[in-house]
């Protein structure tokens, strides 16, 4: 009797080590195809997009821009479909804001969609701005540092993974390709900065004539 007690504690007691190390077991089993797929999509979500160093500069005005840009930017039209040079195009790179220069999308954000302007599945971070268009329905896109109107944004198309198409306008944007220096965005100086610049400026000219009219004097002298 006492031999078959010892038998079954003994039996219970490598029992309850199997049953502790079985977790360890189960978590290093190698992952099937479905769980390896989700965690590599996660891990590609999370992923910011790398942005080249972008500098930046203060300006009492933005980049000048020509009658048909102001009119798409500025008063918010549309080129016609089909015309704009960087709807095709395929080079590794950055768009920029033709406005402003502040970089809007990166060339892997890119993709054909047969529907006569650029598109773009994703945008730079906090890049892009959007908001409710005057027709009441559609959803413009902007610039976020400048304002500047780029086209509009369409969800649920399922064009690409990221079910979401911009549609922008090629004379919106400027194409940097890859290795190129960016130009430095351009911000604008705030209305205070504004005005100390005036006040700089008025006090520079203030002592350059008082100085013109030294050396006057001691001409004359």
């Amino acid at each position: 009797m006492y031999r078959f007690v010892s038998v079954l504690v003994a039996i219970l007691v490598m029992a309850t080590i199997i049953w502790q190390n079985q977790p360890e077991t189960i978590a290093a089993s190698p992952q099937t195809g479905t769980q390896a797929q989700e965690k590599k999509k996660t891990e590609e979500n999370s992923k910011e997009t790398k942005v080249d160093k972008q500098e930046t500069k203060r300006e009492t005005s933005y980049n000048e821009l020509n009658r048909f840009e102001s009119w798409v930017i500025l008063q918010k039209g549309t080129e016609r479909a089909g015309t704009g040079k960087l709807e095709h195009n395929k080079k590794k790179g950055s768009y920029i804001c033709r406005r402003c220069n502040a970089v809007l999308y990166k060339s892997d954000h890119k993709f054909d969609s047969n529907c006569g302007w650029p598109a773009f599945d994703d945008e730079i971070k906090g890049a892009v701005r959007r908001q409710r268009d005057k027709d009441g329905y559609r959803t413009e896109i902007l610039c976020a540092n400048c304002d500047g109107h780029l086209g509009h944004v369409f969800l649920g198309e399922r064009m690409t993974e990221k079910n979401t198409r911009h549609c922008v306008n090629s004379v919106c944007m400027k194409f940097i390709p890859e290795g190129e220096k960016l130009p430095a965005k351009i911000i604008l100086e705030t209305a205070a900065e504004k005005k100390r610049r005036l006040r700089e400026e008025a006090k520079m000219k203030q002592e350059a004539e008082k100085s013109k009219e030294k050396a006057e004097a001691d001409k004359k002298d």
